[in-house]
């Protein structure tokens, strides 16, 4: 046996892979480093069970869902591809509603996910990949229209077909195999299957020479090329395998074939996008109803805020007022106490006047007849000794309360004499007014 068959052969008892062809172009790819190929495939994959059991997960209360007759394989995800993706893990789960009927699931012990040293594949090489997978694809077939694969990696191609509610199709490329240009060209390229998958799925290729295709094919079992696969993403980082195909198909068959997984599919995709618009709807009324409540609430807190503002200001506008009446309570008070208390003084200053004119004399040589004319026309007269002062004649007219003190001027007309604060010390004789007098009240300006 030669060192090549060898290899093989070591290969495939390490592996489990049967394939001679796929094993000898993972060699090739790996420059035939055994050690390297062999570590390629444990960190992501796990011979199968000589006898693996299927069993089938009862849906709640054994009530069968979705469509009969389409058996659905539970198929975990390499977590090296999972990793890349985190963020769409959640969207996966979103899609585990789709999984019903029978599955066959696969642990993360079986497959080697156990392994934290795994070789993680990010997300720029998941879509570096998936984009010279195309470039390569339209270098070896032409400008043709072919199937239109999405260029980013799995879990995005996955994502993308949850949010637009439809299948994944799956195309795992083996350039070497003696059978893949036949059908990338016949088939990939045909005009009807071209327009049926694009507009029905989401489609996602990968080179099982590239990392993602690798393990993909690993994952999905893919002993026979040309392989492919329709996929939907399942629950606890898996995805439901719907449908695979092995082996050159004609375009006819591979149209029957898809067509047949997209009618048994068809409820379910229905149901799921029925109840995402039935969340979304959900979403949106709840969303109303909060803006509904929030504006109701800002519009009760608006009016809340202007009642206690006219309220503040009313009070203020109260105490204002109230303090402006009290303001003026105690001036009129003050004013009053004040008038009263100079009313007092001048009625004391009147009487203080009155009682310093002393009693009024009788008639004789020396007494003085003055008679005062008032502004009103009023006269009012009295004696006088000839020896008293202008002032007494002052205090005299003060004293009748008739004009305010030190308002007037006591004036003679003929002639005209002013008696003002220079003659109020001089007496009457002295300035001629005795023995009578007639004086008028000429008030100040």
């Amino acid at each position: 046996m030669s060192d090549t068959a060898n290899k093989i052969a070591q290969f495939q008892s390490i592996t489990g892979l049967q394939d001679t062809d796929l094993c000898t172009e993972i060699l090739s790819a790996h420059n035939w480093n055994l050690d390297q190929a062999i570590s390629t495939i444990t960190s992501t994959h796990q011979p199968p069970d000589p006898q693996p059991i299927p069993f089938i997960e009862q849906p709640p209360n054994n009530q069968h869902v979705g469509p009969p007759n389409l058996a659905w394989k539970l198929i975990t995800l390499p977590i090296s591809i999972v990793s890349a993706s985190l963020g769409l893990v959640s969207g996966a789960v979103g899609l585990g509603l789709w999984v019903v009927g029978g599955v066959l699931s696969y642990s993360f012990n079986m497959i080697g996910l156990s392994n934290s040293s795994a070789r993680l594949v990010s997300v720029s090489n998941a879509v570096t990949e998936a984009r010279e997978f195309v470039l390569q694809f339209e270098r070896e077939y032409g400008d043709r229209r072919h199937v239109s694969f999405v260029e980013e990696g799995f879990m995005d191609a996955l994502e993308r077909s949850r949010r637009e509610f439809k299948l994944l199709f799956v195309y795992l490329h083996s350039p070497d195999h003696p059978d893949t240009p036949r059908f990338c060209e016949g088939c990939l390229c045909d005009e009807v299957l071209v327009e049926f998958v694009n507009e029905n799925f989401v489609a996602w290729g990968g080179s099982i020479r590239g990392s993602e295709g690798f393990k993909m094919s690993n994952s999905l079992k893919a002993d026979r090329f040309p392989f492919c696969a329709v996929v939907m993403a399942a629950t606890n980082q898996r995805i439901a395998l719907l449908q695979q195909v092995e082996g050159p198909k004609s375009p006819e068959e591979m149209l029957t074939i898809l067509q047949r997984v997209l009618e048994e599919s068809a409820p379910v995709l229905v149901t799921a996008r029925l109840d995402a618009e039935e969340r979304r709807n959900n979403i949106r009324l709840r969303e109303e109803q909060d803006a509904a409540y929030q504006a109701a609430l800002e519009a009760d807190q608006a009016r809340e805020r202007q009642r206690r503002e006219e309220e503040e200001r009313l009070e203020r506008e109260a105490a204002e007022a109230e303090r402006k009446q009290k303001e003026e309570e105690e001036a009129r008070e003050r004013a009053a106490i004040e008038a009263a208390e100079k009313e007092a003084k001048l009625i004391k200053l009147r009487e203080e006047k009155y009682l310093s004119l002393g009693p009024e004399p009788e008639k004789g040589p020396d007494v003085t007849q003055v008679l005062v004319r008032l502004p009103n026309g009023e006269r009012k007269g009295r004696r006088f000794h000839s020896s008293a002062t202008i002032q007494s004649l002052y205090d005299f007219v003060d004293s009748s309360g008739t004009l305010e003190i030190g308002s007037y001027t006591l004036v003679t007309n003929f002639p005209r004499v002013l008696y003002g604060p220079d003659k109020l010390s001089l007496s009457l004789e002295q300035v001629g007014l005795h023995p009578q007098a007639s004086l008028f009240v000429e008030m100040k300006s």
